[in-house]
């Protein structure tokens, strides 16, 4: 008997599991071209984040059984803008870091749960002369503080494209790119900051030290295929949902976009 409720406990911990999901697909209708629906259908996520939709209401009409949608389009046509698709009905949702608000890049969706917030966010990117790069770090500004609002009320889970790769590990050719966008000092200190303010990266946390794990690379021939990368996809989450991790994953295999899927298992 106490094997048998030993058993029926671990199942019952093991359906409070979730699998959640986020992949910048540069350009949801191309994807949808490339296997999106299938693999979607195949990971059965919980939360499933999608980032650089590049379309406007009405271009797409997705039927997904099953799953609540929330879009925040951009204003410029076949630009940036994001979305996710849940099984789980939030009890609010916004669409800037103004809650009454819609940002004009689409770059942020915040699902409010009894238990925790869950926020999807495609940074800008500086582009290659740092052109964007003011406003890039006034977006990493407002994102910190936005979360750091958040997270005195519960606990927030943050994924996305962020557009940085935090560490030398984070990419492949980290010599040739310093001072490049996505890998300049003030870019990786805003996310210093952003974990020092009390949030774990989660894929570190489960791989402090492994290399080669990278979630986007160039199209130019051959550098996927030997992995010249660089990680700049996250699930960063609460310093209180430490104890809540089961494990965090890149799903290199996965093709469609220049970016692959990540994964975040936890038991919520």
């Amino acid at each position: 008997m106490l094997q048998f409720k030993l058993g029926f406990q671990m199942l019952e911990e093991e359906r409070q599991w979730m699998k959640l999901i986020s992949w910048n697909v540069n350009g949801l209708r191309a994807c949808i071209k490339k296997g999106f629906l299938e693999f979607f259908e195949d990971v059965d996520a919980d939360f499933f984040a999608v980032q650089e939709i590049k379309l406007q209401e009405g271009q797409i009409d997705l039927k997904l059984d099953g799953y609540y949608q929330y879009w925040n389009y951009a204003i410029k046509k076949g630009y940036a803008g994001c979305t996710i698709f849940t099984k789980h009905k939030p009890l609010s949702v916004s669409y800037d870091f103004d809650a009454d608000g819609w940002h004009p890049e689409g770059r942020i969706i915040t699902l409010e749960y009894d238990d925790f917030y869950f926020v999807t966010v495609y940074t800008p990117n500086a582009q290659r002369t740092l052109e964007r790069l003011p406003l890039r770090l006034e977006w990493e500004r407002q994102l910190l503080n936005y979360l750091m609002k958040l997270d005195e009320q519960k606990p927030v889970i943050l994924c996305g494209d962020l557009n940085v790769a935090h560490q030398e590990i984070d990419l492949k050719n980290w010599k040739s790119n310093k001072g490049n966008s996505g890998f300049t000092i003030e870019e990786r200190e805003c996310m210093t900051r952003l974990l020092d303010a009390g949030f774990i990266d989660t894929l570190r946390h489960f791989y402090p030290d492994k290399e080669g794990l990278y979630s986007w690379w160039s199209y130019m021939p051959s550098v996927r295929e030997r992995n010249i990368g660089w990680r700049i996809d996250y699930f960063i989450v609460s310093e209180i949902l430490q104890t809540k991790l089961v494990d965090a994953d890149i799903l290199s295999e996965i093709y469609g976009s220049d970016h692959c899927p990540i994964s975040l298992t936890i038991n919520l």
